[in-house]
């Protein structure tokens, strides 16, 4: 099932990931998805608790 899963790479702006990561104490995988979401203008779909947090902080709709 999980084979089924489109994947989309996609090119972020790593200096902005890290600025994320280093200013809510995250790693940096974790902001990678955030930058993600705001470089593509996309909701953010999680079950973590502190990236909903923080992505609501920054302006990131988030979906559960």
């Amino acid at each position: 099932m999980v084979q089924h899963i489109p994947v989309d790479l996609r090119r972020i702006e790593i200096e902005a990931a890290l600025k994320i990561a280093t200013q809510y104490n995250i790693y940096a995988y974790d902001a990678y998805f955030l930058e993600c979401a705001i470089n593509l203008h996309s909701p953010l779909l999680t079950l973590d608790r502190q990236m909903k947090v923080i992505a609501q902080k920054i302006g990131i709709q988030v979906m559960e």
